[in-house]
């Protein structure tokens, strides 16, 4: 088996695995507005939800190619908000528009054509073509140094004021029908997943509480 530090030893392959080994990522495609009323959008693959009472979620954005922090992280701490969109197959291509590096006062739902929808407690848009959305109040950032000044990343996070719902996505039983909604996700190189089958499987002798926290029975 091939093993190597990525610390001190040259990757032995042509194409770093790093990122091809913690798959499948979500994707955190974030709108923010900057405080001149610039609205923002990118796409995270380090992007996670962190806890469920309260709901808490994170991202972390390595710096610009184009020099700086990200205008995602600026916005977030300055207006205090961050809204997340689920990336699903239908809006893929808008989702890669909305990767490229451009500057703060380019509005990224303009250039990948979406449709702005109000949010009601952050002050930025969200994604209309998306079915759902989480409107996150701005916690803290950690930065944390890394080998170079790209490498160098803010983990932001944030807690989930409020959730929006398609109720077309929601099946007779009450959950989100994921096969039909076909969310996407990262990959490695310039690959990524999309999400059309889901099984089941229940943690055998779960008590009844336990079964019912996994399964977000409210």
């Amino acid at each position: 088996m091939m093993h190597y530090s990525p610390l001190t030893d040259p990757c032995p392959l042509p194409y770093d695995p790093f990122k091809s080994c913690t798959v499948p990522r979500p994707i955190g495609w974030l709108s923010t507005i900057s405080s001149d009323g610039v609205a923002n959008l990118a796409p995270f693959s380090q992007w996670q939800n962190l806890t469920f009472d309260p709901p808490m979620v994170m991202f972390a954005a390595n710096q610009s190619v184009l020099g700086g922090r990200k205008d995602t992280v600026v916005n977030a701490e300055q207006t205090g908000w961050f809204v997340w969109n689920m990336a699903t197959w239908d809006v893929r291509e808008a989702v890669n528009i909305s990767a490229m590096a451009l500057t703060p006062d380019v509005d990224e739902f303009k250039r990948a054509g979406l449709t702005k929808a109000p949010c009601i407690d952050a002050p930025g848009p969200r994604v209309a073509e998306s079915p759902c959305h989480f409107e996150c109040e701005y916690l803290q950032t950690v930065r944390l140094p890394g080998n170079s000044e790209i490498g160098t990343v803010d983990m932001v996070i944030g807690r989930v004021a409020r959730i929006h719902i398609d109720e077309a996505i929601v099946g007779d039983d009450g959950k989100l029908d994921i096969a039909a909604i076909q969310p996407i996700a990262r990959m490695g190189y310039y690959d990524y997943a999309v999400v059309r089958e889901t099984f089941e499987m229940r943690i055998p002798g779960a008590t009844e509480a336990e079964a019912a926290g996994l399964e977000g029975k409210t």
